[in-house]
């Protein structure tokens, strides 16, 4: 039986305002993860990832300019490995702008999945590995208040304020 050899894991840290990020990218460049420190199911350095700060100028500069109110939108390479349901939902986030907040139930609907789906559209949201890039901060209670957030929800009182949500 022939093992072929894992595909490099790509890595660097980056100093935020909501803390050190950890970045991952895969051998083509696209983003694979962004986890924070103390992240609820954020990944963990590797000692077979290669350290190397190169594929992520771009993220760098762009995740900079997010937190000096520069940037709305970012234009990156993301590849995130998940269920097809994982996929619709996180695409779905993709498509929640700068600013704004939707509920569950809403991200529930705008997939096509029924109202009971709700628990499992939290679940998939909840295991988003690119925080701040795929914007699940940006997905609130029905009731408006800030429910679940892996990053946790002091980081993302931040970063709605950031965003000019919160006052």
């Amino acid at each position: 039986m022939t093992t072929h050899p894992l595909p490099p894991v790509y890595c660097t840290h980056l100093d935020a305002p909501v803390g050190r990020l950890l970045l991952t990218a895969d051998a083509d460049g696209a983003l694979t993860s962004l986890s924070v420190p103390g992240q609820k199911g954020g990944r963990i350095l590797q000692d077979d990832w290669r350290y190397d700060p190169g594929p992520f100028r771009a993220a760098a500069e762009q995740l900079a300019a997010y937190f000096a109110g520069d940037l709305k939108e970012f234009q990156l390479p993301l590849r995130a490995t998940g269920s097809a349901f994982r996929q619709r939902v996180w695409a779905a986030l993709d498509e929640v702008p700068y600013g704004a907040t939707v509920t569950y139930g809403e991200i529930a609907a705008r997939i096509g999945a029924p109202r009971a789906a709700v628990r499992a559209v939290g679940g998939a949201i909840g295991a988003n590995p690119l925080l701040i890039l795929r914007p699940c901060h940006r997905v609130i209670g029905s009731d408006g208040s800030m429910t679940g957030y892996a990053g946790g929800l002091e980081r993302k009182v931040r970063l709605l304020t950031l965003e000019g949500v919160l006052a």
